[in-house]
C-alpha cells in the first residue's frame, strides 16, 4: 500500500477545457472543495475559439503519454473512486478500458460525453459506439445528461419526468450501474429535475431552476461531485443527492464572463 493519509483519493479520466469551467479542471476543484484528493490523467486539451462562435478545438494527448498517466496514478494511490469524463476516440477508449480491466478500481463513474464536440459526425460514432461497448460495461455509476440518456436508453423523446424516469431504468438495465439522469433545464416546469436509480430505488431530485439555461461545466461537476461522495464512502443514493446540491450551491455562485455562458463556481457548505 503506498496510500498514506486518510484523505480520501479519486482519479479522474478527461480533458482539459483550457476556460477551467468544465473538464478535468472542474473535475480537480469539485474534488477539493469536497475533501477527495484529486489525481488526473489527461486524455485531450480543448480550447475554445472566440473567433468561430466559440466552437471547440480538441487536441488529442497520445495514447502512451496516457498510459504512463494512468500506470503512475494507479501506482501511486490505492484509489476510492474514478471519474471518466471526454475520452475522445476509440484508441483512448481502448487505453482506459484495458487499465481499468486490469486495474478493477473501486467505483467508477462513467459521465459518458458521446459526441465529441469537434469530431466529425462519423469518427464521434465510432467512439460512441467504443465507449458503449468498451466503457459503459465497466461503469458503477453511470450521469447522462438529456441527450445521452436519449442514445443510451434507445427512447425517441424525453419530454417529461416520467420520461427520464423511463430512461433511467432502460440505462440501468443495460448497464447495470446505478444512473443519475440529469434533465435540468431540459425538462420543462419550475424545477430542475434529476433521476436516481439503480434497480432497486427510484428517486427524484429537484431544486428549483436557477434561469433557463444550462450553466457550463454543471454536468462535470456533478459527476466529479458523484465520485468524490463515492470515495469518501457514501451509497450511490446519498451521493446523488449530495452531488445534486453541490451543483445547485454551484450555479447559484456562477462566473460570469466575456464567454457567451455563466461557468459553475465549486463552492463548499461552508463557502
Amino acid at each position: 500500500m503506498t496510500t498514506t493519509s486518510q484523505t480520501p483519493v479519486a482519479m479522474t479520466i478527461a480533458g482539459s477545457e483550457a476556460t477551467g469551467g468544465a473538464g478535468a479542471l472542474a473535475d480537480i476543484k469539485t474534488f477539493q472543495a469536497l475533501g477527495v484528493y484529486g489525481c488526473l490523467s489527461l486524455t485531450c486539451i480543448v480550447s475554445f475559439d472566440p473567433k468561430n462562435d466559440w466552437g471547440h478545438r480538441v487536441l488529442p494527448i497520445d495514447q502512451q503519454t496516457l498510459a504512463d498517466q494512468l500506470e503512475v496514478n494507479t501506482t501511486a494511490y490505492d484509489l476510492d473512486a474514478v471519474k471518466i469524463g471526454m475520452l475522445g476516440s476509440p484508441d483512448t477508449i481502448e487505453t482506459v478500458s484495458a487499465t481499468l480491466r486490469q486495474q478493477s478500481p473501486k467505483n467508477i463513474v462513467l459521465d459518458p460525453v458521446l459526441i465529441c464536440k469537434g469530431q466529425e459526425p462519423g469518427a464521434a460514432l465510432d467512439t460512441d459506439k467504443a465507449l458503449t461497448s468498451k466503457i459503459l460495461p465497466l461503469a458503477d455509476f453511470v450521469t447522462p445528461n438529456h441527450f445521452e440518456s436519449l442514445s443510451l436508453s434507445g427512447m425517441d423523446q424525453i419530454d417529461d419526468v416520467a420520461d427520464l424516469e423511463e430512461a433511467a431504468r432502460r440505462i440501468h438495465e443495460r448497464s447495470g450501474a446505478a444512473v443519475l439522469a440529469k434533465g435540468g433545464v431540459r425538462i420543462a416546469g419550475p424545477d430542475a429535475v434529476d433521476v436516481f436509480h439503480d434497480g432497486e430505488t427510484t428517486e427524484i431530485l429537484s431544486s428549483p431552476k436557477i434561469g433557463e439555461v444550462a450553466v457550463a461545466g454543471a454536468g462535470c461537476s456533478l459527476a466529479a461531485a458523484v465520485t468524490a461522495e463515492l470515495a469518501k464512502g457514501a451509497t450511490p443514493l446519498q451521493a446523488a443527492r449530495n452531488a445534486k446540491a453541490f451543483v445547485t450551491r454551484g450555479i447559484e455562485a456562477r462566473i460570469s464572463s466575456h464567454a457567451p455562458f455563466d461557468t459553475l463556481k465549486q463552492v463548499n457548505e461552508a463557502s
